[in-house]
């Protein structure tokens, strides 16, 4: 009588089995590398102006006052100044103004830099604009106008462009 070993091929097929699991759940060893960059930036001086109109409302003759405001938005720590131009009008100065009106009639006015309306908005730095420092943010300005008595021309609509200049 011949014995056969039926025990052997399960036993085989067994440990092959084993040996295929515990291969295949042995993590691979990993490897890393790494590196690092710089990040940077160069933030410029910059600004940007903003304004209302500057409305004296229906001269009648007599003293006439008017604001206007302007937001300027610098850097952080950028020293600026505000200037006003003498506008567009035949003659104007930044000192004496003028406003066009119906058949090239002028209309003086002046801008201040201060509420009294003493000191004259020009575009002379250290002399007659005005000097601040940025905070990264918009700060508020008031332009004071003011058109003197005693004027009579020809009723209608007078005006004048002025531009800001900020310089930084």
């Amino acid at each position: 009588m011949k014995f056969t070993n039926s025990i052997g091929p399960l036993v085989s097929a067994a440990v092959l089995g084993v040996l295929a699991l515990s291969l295949a759940s042995t993590p691979a060893a990993a490897s890393t590398a790494t590196a690092t960059f710089l990040v940077s930036t160069s933030v410029a001086a910059t600004c940007t102006v903003s304004t209302t109109p500057l409305s004296f409302g229906s001269y009648t003759g007599v003293l006439s006052q008017a604001t206007a405001t302007g937001t300027i938005t610098c850097t952080n720590t950028t020293p600026y100044n505000i200037g006003l131009s003498a506008g567009l009008s035949t003659g104007a100065t930044v000192t004496s103004r003028k406003m066009t009106g119906p058949a090239g009639a002028l209309l003086a006015y002046s801008l201040f830099s201060d509420s009294g309306r003493t000191l004259n908005w020009g575009v002379t730095i250290g002399t007659d604009t005005v000097a601040v420092v940025g905070n990264g943010l918009g700060q508020p300005v008031t332009v004071y106008g003011q058109i003197p008595a005693g004027q009579y021309f020809a009723p209608g609509l007078y005006s004048d462009t002025i531009t800001v200049t900020v310089t930084y």
